[in-house]
């Protein structure tokens, strides 16, 4: 996998908790950079976390379904993807909490990384060497959670929509690239 399939991946996994984070950015009084250290890695340590759950068990299966390995992360992906803009244009509002209490920024970090864990099992197909992946993938979402409890504080939820828009689509291409490079057209 190449450094901007990577990036493109790695932001497009982070919309989730970018837009939860733009959320608790609206509901807090206090944006401040404690704040943002704490969602960030509430949301960057799942999002590196359950990539390597996905591939620790995609590898378990590697040799079982290599022959189709390419069709499951195109679907996965694009599952993930299509699913994320439907959410972004059903216009559903959550109410807006400001606590980042353990017990409730845990199932957040949990619900918005879901996808990783998917993402993680085709890695395992891919052969990416998962560590740097998890890795990566967690910095930027670190880094765009703290960025996005700031932008939420200053101007509200309406990136929200758009941003979750935008994520599903890098993730539907990237299902797309994968089997096209599999099927031999790219």
């Amino acid at each position: 996998m190449q450094f901007a399939e990577l990036l493109a991946l790695a932001v497009g996994l982070s919309m989730d908790a970018f837009a939860v984070a733009m959320c608790k950015g609206l509901a807090l009084k206090d944006v401040n950079l404690k704040n943002a250290l704490i969602v960030g890695g509430w949301f960057g340590a799942f999002q590196a976390l359950m990539p390597a759950i996905g591939f620790a068990v995609g590898t378990r299966f590697y040799e079982k379904i290599a022959a189709f390995d390419h069709w499951i992360a195109f679907v996965l992906l694009a599952l993930i993807g299509v699913n994320m803009v439907r959410e972004a244009v059903s216009h559903k509002e959550e109410p807006a909490n400001a606590s980042l209490s353990a017990q409730v920024m845990l199932p957040l970090a949990i619900a918005t990384s879901i996808d990783a864990l998917a993402v993680g099992v085709t890695f395992a197909f891919l052969r990416v060497n998962i560590a740097a992946a998890a890795g990566f993938i967690g910095i930027v979402t670190f880094l765009l959670s703290g960025v996005a409890l700031h932008i939420g504080g200053l101007f509200g939820a309406r990136f929200k929509g758009p941003a979750e828009i935008f994520g599903g689509i890098i993730l539907i291409a990237l299902g797309g690239k994968i089997l096209l490079e599999h099927l031999g057209v790219l």
